[in-house]
């Protein structure tokens, strides 16, 4: 799990940033429209939306943005109907890569994946063929200032998480799905400040990386994260925090 975190932390930070150029809310708010429109726009009865809208509320997105974009994904205002699709394939060293999209033009968002993977030595594999390398799972992302590690562990699987790992410099809490917004509760409630909670894909087996092969496939997965369509990136890479600290200074 090693630079999973890392990298999670990172996205975070830069996500901070498109935030305030208003560039990240029209992502969050086709995630929020989806969600709505699948499960409806009862945060309590769908655990996709409350995820959604928890994240976007992390974000410091306006409550009027995230109102308008469940009325649009349960119908009660009209809005661009967005298509939710997955591609699959591998990065530059064999890495696998899943990336989640929300588009309104199918052939668009097609013809950019194929071109983006093709121009960073990757290349599109058909569904399925990558994504039984990894798990869906909530995760929880918590300073390790926060308290010691014996006594967050006995908080999270109190508070019903499936497992803890320990990072550099924090903890992360693994929880199922459905339950990541109910545990993420019960541990602020607990008094502890959370550095991020998101449903993500988890890789069961890490392909580890040098600084160099890191640098190649953080490359494509910056461009990937860079199209307005896309939603979210995943890979199965697994590269030091010393080495992904390096890079990060770098960008």
């Amino acid at each position: 799990m090693s630079g999973h975190s890392k990298w999670s932390t990172i996205k975070h930070k830069k996500g901070k940033e498109d935030a305030k150029r208003g560039k990240l809310f029209s992502k969050l708010s086709r995630y929020i429209t989806v969600a709505a429109r699948e499960g409806g726009g009862n945060l309590d009865m769908n655990a996709a939306l409350a995820a959604a809208v928890g994240k976007a509320r992390d974000f410091s997105m306006p409550a009027d943005n995230i109102d308008r974009a469940i009325k649009r994904g349960t119908g009660e205002i009209a809005g661009a109907s967005y298509e939710q699709i997955t591609y699959e394939g591998y990065g530059p060293d064999g890495v696998a890569v899943i990336v989640e999209v929300m588009t309104d033009n199918r052939n668009r968002t097609a013809a950019d994946m194929r071109h983006a993977f093709a121009k960073y030595n990757g290349n599109l594999g058909t569904a399925g063929s990558v994504s039984w390398m990894f798990d869906r799972k909530g995760v929880i992302l918590v300073p390790k200032k926060e308290l010691a590690e014996d006594k967050i562990f006995e908080m999270a699987i109190e508070a019903g998480a499936e497992d803890i790992n320990t990072e550099d410099d924090q903890y992360e809490v693994v929880t199922e799905p459905s339950e990541l917004m109910e545990i993420k509760s019960r541990l602020e409630e607990l008094g502890l400040e959370l550095a991020s909670a998101e449903l993500t894909m988890l890789p069961k087996t890490p392909t580890p990386l040098d600084k160099e092969q890191a640098r190649r496939v953080l490359r494509l997965l910056d461009v990937l994260e860079d199209n307005d369509d896309v939603q979210e990136v995943y890979a199965n890479f697994d590269i030091s925090d010393d080495i992904m600290e390096e890079l990060a200074g770098e960008g």
